[in-house]
């Protein structure tokens, strides 16, 4: 057994949640939340990597880890999962609605149909639906911590993805929202809009595209998903009890242009 984190066990005692956690962004998260000391929720429509993630985590830091297929598009598969969470670890005390999609890239009158509601449904629906069954969860726990995941696209336009800059941009209002409703009774809502991160999302780029895209950012490079997954921990922790509704950029200077 072995915790990487600076603080070891801020989160020990705790339920987490992590929607998309079995790769990318998502994975990092529900490692440094383990690394912390809390059990995980392994929350995937990828079931076998949710698997592996759920084994990796228990082997790694000791603490309780559970596999939980989902698909955050579909209301009942997202009840279901926050129910399997608290009768698996007990209670739900923290969650981090990851999961995402990025969708095609093309003009805004040639963008496809079937592609705007899949986006949609994805990012921002499924956005809705994990704070619709995590809320009631977490208020019978007491309380609890919210992060949800936005990006660069949350507060700046980009050419050619209406779709996802669109459900970005959505999931700050839900954020701000819930925060304003839940706030007096214990729990805390914030949002991430990471810039351009390196992720198994970005392993097709060419060199010209991936030269471009750190080209965006004054920092000179594309970011971790350790170093979002930090900014994460932080706003699940007690370290940040007076940060609410907020969203919070890790990336790079990309959005002081």
């Amino acid at each position: 057994m072995h915790r990487t984190s600076a603080h070891p066990t801020e989160f020990t005692g705790r339920a987490a949640l992590v929607t998309g956690s079995a790769s990318g962004i998502g994975l990092a998260v529900a490692r440094r939340l383990a690394a912390g000391g809390a059990d995980v929720a392994v929350a995937d429509i990828n079931e076998k990597g949710a698997r592996s993630v759920a084994h990796e985590l228990r082997e790694a830091y000791g603490t309780r880890a559970v596999a939980v297929g989902l698909d955050v598009t579909d209301p009942a598969s997202v009840e279901t999962a926050v129910r399997t969470t608290v009768d698996e670890l007990g209670a739900l005390d923290l969650a981090v609605n990851n999961a995402g999609i990025g969708g095609p890239v093309a003009p805004l009158h040639h963008y496809p149909l079937d592609e705007w509601r899949r986006v949609i449904d994805t990012n921002l629906d499924g956005v809705f639906h994990s704070l619709r069954y995590e809320l009631p969860a977490m208020l019978a726990a007491g309380g609890g911590a919210i992060v949800n995941m936005g990006s660069s696209c949350s507060t700046n336009g980009f050419p050619g993805v209406a779709a996802y800059a669109a459900a970005k941009h959505g999931v700050i209002g839900l954020t701000k929202t819930a925060a304003l409703e839940y706030a007096a009774r214990g729990v805390r809502i914030n949002a991430i809009v990471p810039g351009f991160i390196e992720t198994p999302l970005l392993a097709d780029a060419s060199d010209a595209e991936r030269a471009h895209l750190v080209g965006l950012h004054p920092a000179g490079r594309l970011g971790t998903a350790d170093e979002v997954a930090e900014m994460a921990a932080f706003l699940l922790s007690e370290r940040s009890s007076f940060v609410n509704g907020s969203y919070h950029l890790v990336d790079g200077a990309y959005s002081a242009q």
